[in-house]
């Protein structure tokens, strides 16, 4: 039977490039998408693609305990859902922050947190979260301070789930890229260094490893996909 990967925000920049990078090894794919297009992200076999507001916790319960209903199991769960938005705290009201929260936040944890259950249950699996610079270490956070602040709570979540976790063969791991290189990044920064950005497949790639057998002695990672410091 093979293996089973969720990817939250599948038709995303990220989320594309890890779905790709696990259908190729064999995996079969859920891809979460916020909307349907009329032409599914991948037309694969291994690929099968849901609609779902990922800021409704009941629907995402159910979403899960559907997936789970039809593949009996999780192997892997990858959030790459989320958002961005400029603003030093002189520009921060606190609606700006809960709506970094939500897009951040609520949107990882209202699918982590039933996925987390299931593979407690079962005993293995592994759980993505995509971080940030500035949610890991507030000395890039300038200028960003809502972001940084809903970013921040993915690292102590994830931290709380490893300390539940003990005793099983389940990982609660969290992402730290550096800028990564699309289109929209160099639309937005004409003038920057892209030969130090990363690609969505180098980070596809990395997340594949460490959800790998190669990488299941690893406990607690943070992984930091950046050129430089």
């Amino acid at each position: 039977m093979k293996k089973i990967a969720v990817i939250t925000g599948a038709n995303g920049n990220l989320g594309k490039s890890v779905a790709e990078k696990f259908i190729k090894e064999g995996y079969f794919v859920i891809g979460i998408v916020h909307h349907k297009t009329l032409q599914p992200v991948f037309s694969n076999t291994d690929y099968e693609e849901w609609e779902l507001d990922l800021l409704q916790e009941e629907k995402c319960n159910e979403a899960i305990l559907l997936i789970i209903k039809k593949y009996e199991k999780i192997d892997v769960a990858v959030l790459t859902a989320g958002g961005f938005a400029m603003g030093d705290i002189g520009e921060t009201t606190s609606l700006a922050i809960f709506k970094q929260y939500q897009l951040n936040f609520e949107t990882a944890y209202h699918i982590a947190r039933p996925v987390f259950f299931l593979l407690i249950h079962q005993k293995t699996g592994r759980l993505f979260f995509i971080g940030s610079r500035a949610g890991s270490n507030f000395a890039h956070a300038k200028g960003v301070t809502a972001y940084a602040l809903s970013k921040s709570l993915l690292f102590r979540l994830s931290e709380l789930m490893n300390i539940e976790a003990k005793g099983k063969n389940v990982v609660s791991a969290v992402v730290v890229p550096g800028i990564i290189d699309t289109a929209q990044n160099r639309k937005e920064m004409p003038n920057a260094d892209f030969t130090t950005w990363i690609s969505p497949m180098q980070i596809a790639s990395i997340i594949y490893f460490y959800a790998s057998e190669t990488a299941a002695a690893i406990r607690e990672p943070i992984i930091k996909i950046y050129q430089h410091s």
